[in-house]
């Protein structure tokens, strides 16, 4: 079972219109798929601060990051 890591992602994929942007700022987390919507490929593949800048420059606030106590 993986280790927590204290934060989830969650994506709307209802509103994503697949810009990209999120791959830019966290390449290593956030994909698209053959719909040219996007998917987490891994939650831990960047720093938490490169993955809160990727859904703070979603142009459609599809990327919510919920940090976890």
């Amino acid at each position: 079972m993986a280790e927590p890591v204290g934060y989830r992602i969650v994506i709307d994929r209802e509103t994503c219109m697949g810009s990209g942007v999120c791959c830019v700022y966290a390449p290593n987390t956030f994909s698209t798929d053959d719909e040219a919507l996007v998917v987490i490929i891994d939650p831990t593949g960047d720093p938490l601060d490169r993955i809160k800048a990727a859904a703070q420059g979603c142009p459609t606030d599809s990327i919510t990051v919920i940090e976890e106590s």
